[in-house]
């Protein structure tokens, strides 16, 4: 039997509109048009009248969704599809197993790679932050304090702002109560050569030792470095926008990510991780089909699973995910995230996300509840960063939208 599925192909709908294939399903996940799949499952059409319709009205600018907003915003930094972010052109994936979070910061922020054998420490100044009721609240304490303590470079220039970035990670790094060993484990990493490489002092170590107890196992710090290089930049998340509208006004690099703390400490943007750390916990108690079933009961959507820009699965969580089976073994917690994760899509079909993935991580990793988003927070900078050195070759205070008044 022949299936006849009519409208045009994704190359041809990304021909007729004028924009890449990455685009395309950019509009797709944002509800701007609809995509169709065919009969075997491998090809997606799109209705020809509709895109014929959009090429008409121009480049969109606003979401069909009456509840979305949806701003377009050039940038040479990051660049998503169903097949993978990239940095500058090049797959943050590969990235993420061949180089250290530090390369992959320079990376977005000056267009190019340090020499990785000369390349020192970032250095910073340890802050000495209140008690605090969890590791988030630390972070954004060691921020606020950071704005008043560290000088900040001269300029709103790439290199500037990239000598106050690594200073900042640096210091917010350091100023983490410590509760793991005296001395920073080395991360190993491939060497181009094929040969491993160790790098001393990297902020993976450093980060290790204020987040897990344990030692780390043979590829767990290659696995945390790898999430900060996935997690470092997102294209115009909502802390990102908050980030490139600080900038817009000439707040210098620590008001900018500070800027971006706010967006993010939202329970539905860098906290999503906690409630997925809480309903692995509850499955290790109560088994994971209760534990699942207790979440839709409660009428909340179950979280880390789905995306709001990606159709199907999440790469960044595919590859971690990966990762994470590669190094952590056959153990009683990787058993309860494999049992959580079919449990859920035995009631959704919905892929896991990148905040699956980063609970997953801290809860094999043995760090605390808020782990995940103490990494998403670090690593975050890194793009906030690039997104405002961006923002600052632009004209000034051109984020101006205007409100439509409904009230009495």
């Amino acid at each position: 039997m022949i299936h006849h599925v009519p409208g045009l192909t994704t190359q041809e709908a990304a021909k007729r509109l004028g924009v890449k294939v990455e685009t395309l399903y950019a509009y797709v996940s944002r509800g701007l048009i609809q995509r169709e799949r065919s009969a075997d499952g491998r090809s997606s059409f799109y209705d020809a009248r509709a895109i014929e319709d959009l090429a008409r009205r121009g480049r969109p600018r606003q979401s069909s969704r009456s509840t979305s907003l949806n701003l377009l915003i050039e940038t040479r930094l990051t660049s998503l599809s169903p097949h993978g972010v990239r940095y500058r052109g090049l797959p943050s994936s590969d990235l993420a197993v061949t180089h250290t979070f530090e390369e992959v910061a320079d990376w977005l922020w000056l267009g190019a790679m340090p020499d990785a054998s000369s390349a020192a420490p970032w250095a910073g100044e340890r802050i000495d932050v209140p008690v605090t009721r969890d590791l988030v609240g630390a972070l954004r304490v060691a921020a606020a304090i950071a704005s008043t303590r560290l000088p900040m470079a001269d300029g709103r220039d790439a290199r500037s702002v990239a000598v106050s970035g690594r200073r900042l990670i640096a210091t917010l790094t350091d100023s983490l109560p410590r509760v793991g060993g005296q001395r920073v484990p080395q991360l190993m990493l491939p060497g181009t050569d094929g040969d491993r490489r160790a790098v001393r002092d990297s902020i993976a170590g450093r980060l290790w030792l204020r987040l897990s107890p344990q030692r780390p196992q043979p590829g767990m710090l290659a696995l945390l470095n790898a999430t900060l290089v996935l997690l470092a930049d997102h294209e115009l998340a909502a802390s990102t926008l908050a980030v490139r509208v600080a900038a817009s006004t000439w707040a210098d690099p620590t008001a900018v990510v500070m800027a971006g703390q706010g967006a993010l400490s939202g329970p539905l943007h860098g906290g999503a991780s906690v409630a997925v750390r809480a309903m692995l916990e509850r499955a290790t108690e109560i088994g994971a089909a209760r534990a699942v079933a207790e979440v839709v009961d409660s009428g909340q959507r179950i979280p880390g699973f789905g995306h709001k820009v990606y159709v199907d699965a999440d790469p960044r969580a595919v590859v971690l995910l990966r990762l994470l089976r590669e190094v952590s073994g056959r153990t009683r917690v990787l058993s309860v995230v494999d049992e959580v994760h079919d449990a859920v899509r035995q009631r959704i079909d919905r892929a896991a996300n990148v905040d699956f993935a980063l609970a997953s991580m801290a809860m094999i990793g043995g760090m605390p509840a808020d782990g995940g988003e103490v990494v998403m927070g670090i690593a975050r900078i890194a793009g906030w960063l690039a997104h405002a050195i961006e923002e600052y070759q632009e004209a000034p205070l051109r984020f101006r939208p205007r409100a439509s008044y409904v009230g009495a």
